[in-house]
């Protein structure tokens, strides 16, 4: 019995650990590529305005998967659709290294983005069944470990990029780890989803459970974007630091939401999903509100570090009770939530750009913060 135990004990933290990695496969393949982006603006020779053009490829193969993936995840499950999508989406980086046009990128964009997300929708439905197998809140970790892998990325870029390594060089090397990964996760992850019903429809209309869970994480991705985008020209513009340290905000922003994400699940355990929600609602206004009223350098960075903070725990807590539906297979609510609250992302940076222009960016971010206080309330309006 004891070795049953024990047999079981380990299986579970196998199955963890394996998916875990896959986690931060997608955070360094995503990192490898946003690294290199200085260095193939340049290599294509794209102005400021064109490059942007370009990087709308990549959000527009993200929107085309998120039907398709739920879809895919429902009928063959996430473990067959993760290994493919994770395969496929480490091996478009050297493709992307080889572009020698823009229309050639803007391509190979579309397709990164399309396998990207229907990776992360597999890999988010993995991480449910994990956290039903444990029996209590563990999704934000494995956030957790894409954002390391955000960095990681970004170190290893930065220094292939200093020792003028061309980026289909790199992004060789990246999707040989990444494969490595694969070959040492593929048997370890979970073979059977959890919540699958037998006579469950494919496609299902959202309910307001669903619904609700997808305005929180739209309000929470208004927020990140923002974060994103903005941060810097924020510190620029309104703290009035000098071009130096522009980027202390964005650091200090992402450092507060990577050490977020590993507290987050242990916390959530004591209190619950809905004070959890509720309580990252309000640290994000918080710490908007003291940055737009006090824009000084150390006030501000205060503010976003409350920012990174109270974003942190919201996604994931979301894919988490996205997988608990009732009315939807995990992979197909997981895409319902996404679409939802990937308009944030699409909508948020430019939103801020436009009431920016017409008023004042400390405005904007304001209005933003009206987005944090939206979680809070929101959050009470679950039912879980």
């Amino acid at each position: 019995m004891l070795q049953d135990l024990t047999m079981v004990m380990i299986n579970k933290r196998s199955t963890r650990i394996a998916v875990s990695a896959l986690f931060f496969l997608t955070g360094l393949c995503f990192a490898s590529w946003a690294s290199r982006i200085p260095d193939i603006q340049q290599a294509l020779q794209l102005n400021d305005a064109g490059l942007g053009s370009v990087l709308l490829a990549l959000p527009v193969g993200s929107i085309i998967s998120l039907p398709i993936a739920g879809v895919l995840v429902s009928k063959f499950g996430s473990r067959q659709v993760l290994i493919i999508a994770a395969v496929a989406y480490a091996a478009l980086l050297p493709v992307i290294g080889l572009a020698r046009a823009p229309w050639e990128l803007i391509m190979f964009l579309v397709f990164f983005g399309f396998c990207g997300n229907l990776a992360n929708i597999a890999v988010n439905t993995q991480a449910v069944a994990v956290e039903a197998l444990y029996g209590r809140s563990i999704m934000a970790s494995f956030h957790g470990l894409w954002s390391v892998a955000g960095f990681t990325g970004a170190a290893i870029g930065t220094a292939m990029s200093g020792w003028h390594i061309a980026p289909v060089y790199h992004f060789l090397l990246i999707t040989a780890i990444s494969w490595g990964i694969i070959l040492f996760t593929m048997r370890r992850m979970v073979a059977q989803d959890t919540n699958i019903q037998p006579n469950q429809p494919l496609f299902a209309r959202p309910d307001l459970f669903l619904l609700t869970l997808g305005i929180i994480a739209m309000c929470s991705m208004i927020c990140e974007g923002t974060m994103f985008d903005w941060s810097g020209v924020y510190f620029r513009r309104v703290v009035h630091v000098r071009d130096g340290i522009s980027g202390a905000g964005y650091a200090a922003f992402m450092s507060t939401m990577a050490a977020g994400r590993f507290v987050a699940d242990r916390i959530t355990t004591r209190l619950g999903i809905k004070k959890m929600l509720l309580i990252s609602g309000v640290l994000t206004a918080t710490g908007l509100l003291i940055a737009v009223a006090f824009p000084y350098f150390i006030s501000a960075m205060i503010g976003f570090m409350l920012v990174g903070a109270g974003v942190s725990a919201v996604v994931p807590l979301v894919y988490s009770a996205a997988g608990r539906s009732t009315v939807m297979s995990p992979g197909m609510a997981l895409a319902t939530v996404s679409t939802i609250g990937y308009l944030g992302f699409l909508f948020g940076p430019p939103l801020i750009g436009f009431v920016a222009q017409a008023t004042s960016l400390a405005v904007s971010f304001s209005l933003i913060a009206v987005m944090g206080a939206a979680i809070a309330v929101m959050s009470t309006r679950i039912k879980i």
